[in-house]
């Protein structure tokens, strides 16, 4: 590279084509992740990562950047918000009959319009090179959006973009923490930017307490076995019994952490519009969605982050929100159809169903008869 290139105009230049290709915030840091590392082989040994084996995979690529790209100096790291506006968060959360879906992935899947926004900032980064200098490929700069070993938070928080808050997700005190991360690795001594977000949870537990299954075992610490989002998406056998009422109606994910943060009242609504609600997910019913067929389940669902549970997971998730609902014929009816040609996982969760089904028509009907009050 040229001794006399100018690589702070370079990181001004990188942060305008950022905002204009609708990243709400970049930032550069460096590439030591020592204490994230440190934290990250505590956790896995204490076995917070439960069947995630790929948390435990290449090696330390995952905190040592330069090892997974070799060159690697500097990583930009992104955000972009992506709440939806006007979808009833806590109305269908509070209501036991809808199925309430993790925010994040109401529209199409982020990861290909991240993908695509930061390859076209890594080719502006390119093309901004000397025309004199060798573009081999295998030092061209790399982009990633949850599709490498990378360890996004504590590189956001490393790059000015928030503080990692007490439930463990990226806060910014200017726009709450509904927003997602990116990545570009890149091999250009880039001007390092200064963190100006210091942690301000203070003496706030919110989160700590608002969680349905107590995941979370101490402020900053999360046990991913008792996490909703681990149970309904990462987890591929039979939810533990233990949850299942806790889990009420959230059949992908879980938000409660974030909804309850005192910071997402600075939160943005998303400016894009891939991340929109599609086909009624931000408020349908349980057996609406229980009742689809696999076909219509892959048509309702292409292009969505909803895909990679399968329609078996997404069976057996609806299965434990139909148990948590008020008792209804419509379910009942649902459940039975759909046990007889159901996998064993799925009858498993829709017996469970049906019982809790049934203890609920047992009480209001001793409710109804019970004589009344001398």
């Amino acid at each position: 590279m040229h001794a006399s290139f100018n690589f702070n105009q370079l990181a001004a230049d990188i942060k305008i084509w950022g905002r204009e290709l609708g990243f709400q915030q970049v930032g550069i840091t460096d590439i030591d992740l020592g204490d994230a590392e440190a934290r990250l082989q505590e956790w896995i040994a204490k076995g917070y990562h439960g069947s995630m084996e790929w948390l435990t995979a290449h090696d330390n690529k995952r905190s040592r950047p330069a090892d997974l790209v070799p060159g690697t100096l500097r990583v930009i790291s992104v955000r972009m918000d992506y709440l939806p506006g006007d979808t009833e968060q806590i109305k269908t959360l509070k209501d036991p009959s809808k199925a309430y879906v993790s925010r994040y992935t109401l529209g199409r899947d982020y990861h290909k319009l991240i993908r695509k926004r930061l390859s076209t900032l890594a080719k502006q980064i390119d093309d901004a090179l000397p025309a004199n200098d060798p573009k081999d490929p295998e030092w061209l700069n790399r982009a990633f959006v949850d599709s490498a070993p990378v360890m996004e938070r504590p590189l956001a928080e490393k790059a000015g973009l928030g503080w990692q808050g007490k439930h463990t997700l990226i806060i910014n005190s200017e726009a709450g923490s509904w927003f997602f991360l990116g990545e570009i690795f890149t091999f250009l001594p880039l001007p390092i930017d200064q963190p100006d977000q210091i942690n301000q949870c203070g003496e706030c537990t919110a989160c700590l307490k608002v969680c349905p299954t107590d995941a979370f075992t101490a402020p900053y610490e999360l046990d991913a076995r008792r996490c909703i989002s681990y149970l309904t998406i990462e987890n591929k056998g039979a939810i533990p019994l233990e949850f299942r009422e806790p889990i009420g109606n959230r059949v992908f994910g879980c938000d409660d952490c974030q909804a309850i943060c005192p910071w997402n009242k600075y939160a943005q609504f998303t400016q894009e519009n891939d991340f929109l609600p599609r086909h009624g997910l931000a408020n349908s019913d349980l057996v609406t969605l229980f009742n689809w067929t696999e076909k219509e389940y892959l048509a309702n669902t292409e292009g969505s982050a909803i895909r990679r549970i399968g329609y078996e997971g997404w069976l057996r998730n609806l299965a434990v929100g139909l148990g948590n609902a008020p008792s209804d014929v419509r379910i009942i009816e649902a459940l039975q159809a759909k046990r007889e040609g159901a996998s064993a996982l799925v009858q498993e969760h829709i017996d469970w169903a049906l019982a809790q089904q049934a203890k609920v028509n047992y009480r209001r009907k001793r409710k109804i008869t019970a004589p009344p009050p001398t």
